[in-house]
């Protein structure tokens, strides 16, 4: 059966939230991101682009390049409210969806042809959400994963495209090889210096010449590029790590802060693994010095996800990878090797008293919120904390602060 594949993606998500609850943006040059210099834009208007202005830049850069635009710092559990309800439409509507980032979903239409018309199906239910959530959204519709995303990004802003079947090579073929998704800047600076610029090139040449060029991801280049990539929708996305960090506003190498973030930071992610019942067997510790020069360093624990394992050992990671001579930008703590499970007490070290206070204090952060209790080395780090559960099976919202 001739595979319908339809991607739905909100434009300018961020911004579009934001000008729903304050409608005095609207047609004005709009940032969101980090509102110091060391901020990134997470997301732009269209009125900023044409200054050069794009996601993922410095806003040091971005205001610089766009003075008069207004930089709002954003608020995600805003813009999960919003996706999340534009999730609930697509659940309602469609039989098999993957949602790949907070802004952005596939689905299977595959059939539909028969009954009502993959296309006026798909028009209906952009238009539904568009209605429901007065958020601005494109899709594109085709017979695969990439050429719908393609589609999508030729449709933008706010309009729909079909690609028909048997016509995606001649549909890829006049665009900058840049469209082609994985393709980012070095890729495609080497695809350059082959002297190869739209896509219609990479269909002439033998994939033998892409492999040798590019390796495995010059075939994948070459199949996408040739509407023959077909990946599979992933309905559910299973998360194998946690992380969290933070870039500070003015570097720094007070030694009792650092330690305070750190330590704020790996009880947080504690908590969030007991919160699912999850377990992590590799903890790692990350800082980026003033001169930006990042290290990382990990260690192998036995699967846990108690504070009086996690944290002394990412306080002792800190200490082994600090170097106390150089001012510091940023630190983060990351949680691999996660599987499911609940900690497995230790018979001559836990006490009943101990995880007794594990469960009362996760049983209030459930109720009130991942910072409303905490202990004390924490207090100075209030700000450590998530909007939601990251092991729902709902991508992360920083996903959406990705090159628009």
């Amino acid at each position: 059966m001739q595979k319908n594949i339809l991607h739905l993606d909100l434009d300018t998500f961020f911004v579009s939230c934001e000008r729903l609850i304050d409608s005095r943006l609207k047609h004005r040059p709009l940032m969101v991101g980090g509102v110091g210099d060391r901020g990134v834009v997470a997301a732009c208007s269209y009125e900023t682009r044409v200054f050069g202005v794009h996601s993922g830049m410095s806003m040091k850069v971005a205001r610089r390049l766009c003075p008069q635009a207004v930089v709002i710092k954003g608020n995600a559990g805003i813009y999960t409210k919003y996706s999340q309800l534009v999730t609930e439409i697509i659940k309602e509507k469609v039989p098999v969806f993957e949602k790949a980032s907070v802004d952005e979903f596939y689905a299977d239409l595959t059939g539909m042809d028969k009954f009502y018309g993959t296309y006026k199906y798909a028009s209906e239910l952009r238009q539904t959400i568009i209605k429901d959530t007065g958020l601005p959204i494109s899709f594109g519709l085709s017979t695969n994963k990439i050429v719908s995303k393609v589609a999508t990004g030729e449709a933008k802003p706010n309009n729909q495209l079909k690609i028909d079947s048997g016509f995606e090579k001649s549909f890829l073929a006049p665009l900058s090889i840049r469209k082609i998704p994985s393709v980012g800047e070095k890729t495609y600076q080497i695809l350059r210096n082959l002297g190869v610029e739209k896509v219609g090139m990479v269909q002439q040449m033998p994939v033998e010449m892409m492999r040798s060029a590019l390796g495995l991801s010059g075939v994948t280049i070459w199949k996408r590029a040739n509407g023959l990539d077909n990946p599979p929708l992933i309905p559910y996305h299973e998360r194998k790590s946690i992380s969290t960090e933070r870039t500070f506003n003015k570097d720094t190498i007070d030694i009792a802060y650092l330690r305070t973030i750190i330590f704020a930071m790996a009880e947080n992610l504690a908590f969030q693994l007991r919160r699912a019942d999850k377990l992590a067997s590799t903890i790692s510790v990350k800082i980026r010095y003033s001169d930006f020069n990042t290290y990382n360093k990990q260690v192998k624990i036995a699967y846990s996800s108690a504070d009086h394992i996690i944290i002394p050992t990412v306080l002792e990671l800190f200490e082994k990878l600090y170097n106390r001579r150089l001012l510091v930008r940023l630190v983060g703590v990351k949680m691999n090797d996660i599987v499911s499970g609940n900690y497995q007490i230790n018979l001559f070290d836990d006490t009943e008293k101990m995880l007794g206070l594990y469960k009362a204090m996760d049983g209030i952060r459930g109720r009130y919120g991942d910072s409303s209790i905490m202990r004390a080395s924490s207090i100075g780090a209030k700000t450590i904390g998530r909007f939601q559960n990251p092991f729902n099976g709902e991508p992360p919202v920083l996903l959406a602060h990705r090159k628009q």
